[in-house]
């Protein structure tokens, strides 16, 4: 059991975040451990020690069809190499890599009759952009042109973005084909930085 764990855990994770994903795996899985193991051990200073076995080989038993449909990723299922397919943000002079909060927009235009089936696809792009940093993630339509959806998200700096880049994956991609494929025009994105004032010396300048 614990062998099929460890590896379905790296397996699940790709690259960039697999330290951090192993590291909140093996809290949660020790620190349940724990609490079992305080739990049965209450449980059998109350009942006695045989009854908490019966109990305990009663509830793994009612846990196989509860969790059936739950399966362990014990072999490569999803290609999450990089995929590098983003095209690189276009600047017409360098940005501070702290800059931000940065936010991106990404305008679709689609058949208005394909609107639900469009909106469940990009649904599954949400949850690859937040995996990947971003934040406050929205997709909104047009009132004036009901073909028109833009994608909106954030993320709390210029560096934070470029790495969003490097952590889209080939399975990444594949849901994204899945977006393209209701297009109408090419996908138009856009990245907006937070404005400040300028200091007084860079004013005078």
């Amino acid at each position: 059991m614990l062998a099929s764990l460890n590896v379905s855990a790296q397996l699940a994770l790709p690259d960039w975040v697999r330290g951090r994903g192993l590291a909140m795996y093996v809290t949660v899985f020790f620190g349940t451990m724990t609490l079992g193991s305080l739990l049965w051990g209450e449980l059998a200073s109350e009942v006695g020690l045989r009854w908490t076995h019966l109990i305990a080989a009663a509830g793994a038993l009612l846990a196989i069809p509860l969790t059936w449909g739950w399966r362990l990723q014990t072999s490569p299922g999803l290609d999450l190499t990089p995929s590098m397919h983003w095209q690189e943000p276009v600047v017409n002079e360098d940005v501070e890599i702290d800059a931000g909060p940065v936010l991106v927009s990404v305008q679709y235009i689609i058949d208005p009759d394909n609107r639900n089936a469009f909106l469940r696809a990009v649904d599954r792009v949400a949850a690859e952009r937040k995996r990947d940093g971003a934040y406050a993630w929205g997709i909104f339509q047009d009132t004036a042109d009901p073909r028109r959806f833009v994608e909106t998200f954030l993320l709390e700096s210029w560096i934070e973005h470029l790495r969003q880049h490097q952590r889209v994956t080939r399975w990444d991609q594949m849901v994204e084909q899945e977006v393209r494929q209701f297009l109408r025009e090419p996908v138009r994105v856009m990245h907006l930085i937070a404005a400040e004032p300028a200091d007084d010396g860079d004013a005078r300048q």
